[in-house]
């Protein structure tokens, strides 16, 4: 499903920019979100110290990288310790994911797998009506 999206949203933008694809003529962006699609990995338990950089040259060894991302919490601006490694070959990644799961980067342990599409999330902040700071009874001016 999240394939679909992703590819209906790069033919859209193509249409819009005014490049019509064609049959025969696939644009570089969809043909890149494609390869990425299956060869995507999650790298969990990072360093605070662990930059998309440094992330890379982690992972260049096994294949051509075509990027690294780090993901940062958007309040602090620190790592949240994990992020994505994106290969140009499923082999490749495949390789690095056995080779590196387990494996210490900059002092910690990292837990590398296939990255999976996130769900669908559902509006807003996923809550009702809690009732307020006071246990959730209302109170009326006569209670005091």
């Amino acid at each position: 499903m999240a394939f679909c999206n992703k590819l209906g949203g790069l033919l859209r933008q193509s249409i819009s920019t005014g490049n019509a694809v064609s049959a025969n003529s696939p644009t570089p962006a969809m043909l890149n979100a494609i390869r990425c699609m299956s060869s995507r990995l999650f790298v969990g338990g990072l360093s605070w110290g662990t930059d998309d950089q440094s992330l890379k040259d982690a992972f260049t060894s096994f294949g051509d990288v075509v990027d690294a991302k780090v993901i940062i919490d958007r309040d602090s601006g620190r790592s949240r310790g994990f992020g994505f490694v994106n290969f140009s070959d499923e082999d490749c990644a495949k390789e690095a994911m056995n080779a590196m799961d387990g494996q210490q980067l900059h002092g910690r342990n990292i837990r590398v797998n296939l990255a999976q599409e996130r769900a669908p999330r559902s509006g807003g902040y996923g809550g009702g009506y809690g009732g307020g700071g006071y246990g959730g009874q209302a109170r009326d001016n006569d209670g005091f």
